[in-house]
């Protein structure tokens, strides 16, 4: 009987008799294909990257890799690390495979030395393709994470100012640990990130710096008390009480107040001016408490003599 199978050239793969039969007891196409495709890259890329290759949308993609967890076939998904650990490192030979084989992977690449004016080096590339192959973004994300770290710093430092692939590549670390990997999840992110961008000058307003744009560190802070939900007015109130201790501003004794504020649940200046009256206040016959003490006793004395 001839043989029915077409051999070819190109290095097989091996699939174990308990995983062929896990998939078939399960039925499910996409998963099967899926397996596959990682076995061809001996699972050393996660899943979601390879949907340019089999030309299926990231939600196909997402649905085939949960059917494979749940037959215990691919690993629990974890977070993704730092940059700093275990940072894949691509040999040339690999980069240059992956844009020959992979023409989403050369039109993204294209893109961005577009997008950022200038020729790529190979260690660049490289860094552009851990994020879309070890990190798994989609070749979109990852573009509209070039713009967002392209213009971040064009307004910080003027026009001609170019993100590092370094930058970006931490940028996208940390995207990819909010969980931004669609376009949905970027755009969203996007627009609540120029929301509080629209909003830093006020809070600089509030800390008597004027309308220059916070640096990075300040920004920190600034982004800090905005996801407590600190309005510019109560930000106001922790700086008057910054200076009056400290006679300047100091960012860390600013944040410890409004930290502690955050954690008695007091936001407005009203919380703030109705519960927040420290001990000290209280007993002290100093400054305002100390005149409403002294009037309270004058008032009692007289009632007293009369």
């Amino acid at each position: 009987m001839p043989g029915i199978l077409v051999h070819t050239a190109d290095e097989g793969v091996t699939l174990t008799a308990p995983a062929v039969r896990r998939l078939l007891e399960r039925g499910d196409g996409d998963a099967a294909l899926l397996y596959l495709a990682l076995l061809r890259h001996h699972g050393s890329i996660p899943p979601r990257s390879l949907a340019g290759e089999l030309r299926w949308e990231r939600g196909r993609v997402e649905a085939a890799e949960a059917v494979l967890r749940d037959l215990g076939l691919v690993a629990p998904q974890e977070p993704p690390p730092e940059p700093a650990d275990e940072r894949p490192v691509y040999q040339r030979t690999e980069i240059a495979g992956r844009l020959e084989e992979n023409a989403e992977f050369r039109s993204l690449t294209a893109e961005v030395e577009r997008r950022l004016g200038k020729k790529l080096t190979t260690p660049d590339v490289g860094t552009l393709l851990g994020l879309y192959d070890y990190l798994g973004l989609p070749a979109d994300v990852i573009y509209l994470l070039v713009c967002h770290c392209a213009e971040r710093l064009a307004k910080r430092y003027g026009e001609g100012r170019r993100p590092t692939l370094r930058q970006i590549e931490r940028e996208g670390y940390a995207w990819a640990r909010q969980g931004i990997d669609s376009q949905e999840a970027a755009a969203a992110y996007l627009r609540k990130y120029t929301q509080k961008q629209g909003a830093l000058p006020q809070y600089m307003r509030a800390l008597q710096l004027g309308d220059r744009p916070p640096a990075a560190s300040e920004e920190r802070y600034l982004l800090s008390w905005l996801e407590w939900g600190f309005p510019p007015e109560t930000v106001a109130l922790a700086y008057d009480k910054t200076v009056l201790k400290c006679h300047e501003l100091k960012w860390p004794y600013c944040n410890g107040i409004l930290r502690r504020w955050h954690e008695a649940g007091l936001h407005t200046p009203e919380e703030v001016e109705r519960k927040d009256t420290r001990p000290a206040e209280k007993k002290s016959p100093s400054g305002d408490s100390g005149k409403a003490w002294m009037r309270k006793y004058i008032e009692q004395r007289n009632t007293e003599e009369t």
